[in-house]
């Protein structure tokens, strides 16, 4: 019996440039409140490269957590889906992950093996330079970065048990 695919959970960032170190902090926060047996497979996939390409492409769907310069508030937190997500990785390239994620998303599409259903969960960074921890800012958005993380992945695992309950009889 094949394994289900797992939705996959990509922590972006570098953890000695302040808020860049958000994605993969907020991934060390979602496994130790919800573990790893929920569905979830978390990744710190750091500063990117075409080594997650396999992981992309083998994932059932995609949410990457990453820092962004949204022109919003320090901290303001934003979640972008499907074409959304795309459009903003096309678009300007705020920081190397943005470059390198569209990257991995254009591979991932030319090999017709881009998720359906895929996310950028984006905080608005404050302080991008060499420090170690998070500017107070988005320390504070790390409770909103996982809540939102949770309720993408919650709905869309709603959505397809209807389909895995018609199709599997689960």
């Amino acid at each position: 019996m094949t394994l289900p695919r797992r939705m996959l959970v990509l922590g972006l960032g570098n953890r000695l440039l302040g808020d860049d170190a958000v994605g993969p902090m907020v991934l060390d926060r979602l496994k130790a409140a919800v573990g790893t047996d929920v569905g979830l497979r978390f990744v710190d996939g750091g500063t990117v490269g075409l080594a997650l390409l396999p992981l992309i492409e083998d994932a059932a769907a995609l949410i990457a957590v990453d820092a962004a310069r949204m022109g919003a508030t320090p901290g303001a937190v934003q979640v972008y889906e499907g074409a959304a997500m795309d459009a903003l990785l096309q678009g300007r390239k705020n920081n190397a992950h943005e470059v390198a994620l569209a990257d991995l998303m254009g591979a991932a599409a030319l090999r017709d093996a881009l998720p359906a259903r895929r996310a950028l969960v984006a905080v608005q960074a404050d302080q991008v330079h060499m420090a170690l921890g998070l500017s107070a800012a988005v320390q504070a958005a790390l409770p909103a970065l996982c809540d939102a993380v949770l309720a993408q992945a919650r709905r869309w695992q709603e959505e397809v048990r209807p389909i895995l309950e018609e199709t599997h009889h689960v």
